[in-house]
């Protein structure tokens, strides 16, 4: 073979700027494969979930919250889901105190939510709507519509914001409904929550933070609303109806509660 071959070092030292130069760009390319792939992973952990895992979201600059990576309970063998096909009415067989979302890092829990044993006394829950004559009403529609379990936690973040988050099982998925529609109508709530002067229906809650297949109903209250905002939602999940409320001084972030309503959405899924 003719010409005149390229001493070792040569090769060597002319290409050595070449592959530092392609040892960065590949550098770059793989961090920003990364983060292409952490965004991906973040958004489907909100819109598409499986019936295992469910991931805790991380702390961003728009005020997301730190929660522990969550894992639904086991199922009895041979249990449905309470979404699944052939479980008609809509029952959740797992343990409903294991259904409630954990506060999130660095919160303070609420003692008073703990219950005996996990479980809430109806009066306890019923202290968060403002009327007497509705806490009369409310308890007598519980009572008619054999409310069978009632869980709930609470907590308080640095900023402030109080969370309470509660879960109420029923008979069926077609009482829930029933029952949802009673307390829960487009617009405006039925029976106003205590410390929230008037709650109208919250338009601007994104699609993008409902579950599919739990109806969501979610209030805010409107201004002029005093020294602190309310902000809350019912969800209907098969057999069970949860309430989630968040109030802070001044102005309740939207984005820790979408986030709040979108995991305890994922959990009953």
């Amino acid at each position: 073979m003719s010409g005149t071959a390229l001493a070792p070092s040569a090769v060597a030292e002319g290409t050595l700027p070449s592959r530092r130069l392609l040892r960065a760009a590949l550098r770059w390319t793989a961090a920003l494969v990364v983060f292409a792939v952490v965004g991906a992973g973040t958004a489907y952990g909100i819109a598409g979930m499986e019936r295992t895992d469910v991931p805790g979201l991380g702390t961003v600059s728009d005020g997301r919250w730190v929660y522990p990576t969550l894992t639904k309970p086991p199922l009895p063998k041979g249990s449905p889901g309470p979404l699944a096909e052939g479980n008609k009415a809509g029952t959740h067989y797992a343990d409903l105190r294991r259904l409630v979302l954990p506060a999130p890092k660095g919160a303070t829990a609420d003692a008073a939510l703990r219950g005996e044993d996990g479980w809430l006394p109806t009066k306890d829950f019923l202290t968060e709507y403002g009327e007497k004559g509705d806490r009369e009403e409310l308890a007598q529609k519980f009572t008619e519509y054999g409310l069978r379990h009632l869980t709930a936690r609470g907590w308080t973040t640095p900023d402030g914001t109080h969370t309470r988050v509660y879960l109420l099982q029923f008979d069926t998925a077609a009482v829930v409904d029933e029952l949802t529609g009673q307390i829960a109508p487009y617009g405006g709530p039925g029976y106003q929550l205590r410390g929230a002067a008037e709650s109208v229906s919250d338009d601007d809650f994104p699609a993008k933070a409902q579950i599919e297949d739990v109806t969501h109903v979610v209030y805010t209250e409107a201004k002029p609303y005093g020294a602190e905002q309310t902000r809350h939602a019912y969800l209907a999940a098969g057999d069970v109806l949860a309430l989630v409320i968040q109030s802070r001084k001044g102005t309740a972030n939207p984005v820790p509660f979408q986030q709040t309503v979108t995991l305890q959405s994922q959990l009953l899924a």
